[in-house]
């Protein structure tokens, strides 16, 4: 992108990403809190909540970074040096990673949790907390790795304009790579997105296959109209279907954003827009955990009430 498009970015997309962000920061850190305060009250957390929490912590982190970018991309008078551009723009991205794989993960251990006994998942049922905290700290070394090449590839912006850089603040860009190089970082990226998306799905599919024959099950053996109340099951299979369908539409929306940027290089409009979607899941999906989450309502009332009576 050309460095003077990056500039004259229109005021109402700056609006509508800076007000993202800081929706964004603040539903997170009301989910980190309200799971923070629960993990060190007296009842045992559940893995589940750890998860929840971390993912949300995860979530703001990401935000806070992303929120010092956007400020130095529209307001700044590009002061930051290469290392400053390196580190915050590789912990962004190794963030955004770490948020992909833990959503995966708390799908997979949300799944493994609410399978019957009957299940061929129930062996994994006490293993899998630790499992999957083996699993996350695989994901985390790989993230790490792939992530490794932005310490070469970003350097702080010349004094003077060039088409060989590809502007990604005020202060940062991007250094030209060859295609062999390109593909080489972004070939393993893919595939392990890809993964990632997949494991999800396959997670998600058997929940909902559990659930659609718990409930023929559910109907053939009682001949009374059953509750219209939705078991606790059924309820957190909701939650996970919403939060993948969720996902899956903003991830296709952002590859699609994304090589559409690609395509018309100089669009000053695709570049923030790109990045509004990019953050939305993050933004958005603390307000389906806080909705869906019972006790994270009932903690939110008792909370807001001792306040109000303070």
């Amino acid at each position: 992108m050309n460095k003077d498009n990056l500039l004259h970015t229109d005021i109402k997309i700056k609006i509508i990403l800076f007000f993202e962000v800081s929706v964004g920061i603040s539903a997170n850190s009301v989910l980190f809190f309200a799971h923070l305060c629960m993990l060190l009250g007296g009842n045992r957390p559940k893995p589940i909540d750890l998860y929840i929490a971390f993912l949300s912590l995860t979530q703001l982190m990401m935000l806070i970074t992303m929120g010092l970018i956007a400020v130095d991309m529209f307001t700044s008078q590009g002061k930051w040096d290469s290392i400053t551009c390196q580190s915050l723009i590789y912990l962004h991205r190794l963030l955004r990673g770490l948020t992909l794989s833990s959503t995966c993960l708390l799908n997979v251990l949300w799944t493994i949790t609410l399978s019957p006994r009957s299940s061929c998942l129930t062996k994994f049922k006490h293993k899998s907390p630790h499992h999957i905290s083996g699993a996350f700290l695989f994901f985390c070394v790989v993230y790490m790795s792939f992530s490794s090449h932005l310490f070469l590839s970003i350097t702080a912006t010349p004094n003077l304009t060039s088409e060989n850089f590809m502007y990604v603040t005020q202060s940062c860009s991007l250094l030209p790579m060859s295609y062999s190089r390109t593909s080489m970082f972004s070939t393993p990226m893919a595939i392990r997105e890809a993964f990632l998306i997949g494991l999800m799905t396959l997670s998600s599919g058997y929940m909902v296959a559990l659930l659609w024959r718990h409930k023929k099950q559910a109907q053939h053996l009682h001949s009374t109209i059953l509750s219209s109340k939705a078991s606790p099951e059924q309820r957190a299979t909701r939650t996970i279907m919403l939060l993948m369908s969720f996902f899956v539409v903003l991830y296709i929306l952002e590859q699609v954003v994304f090589h559409s940027r690609i395509k018309f290089k100089d669009s000053s409009i695709l570049y923030p827009l790109h990045i509004i979607v990019f953050h939305s899941y993050g933004t958005l999906n603390p307000f389906v955990f806080i909705c869906t989450g019972q006790h994270v309502i009932k903690f939110l009332r008792s909370m807001f009430g001792r306040i109000v009576n303070i």
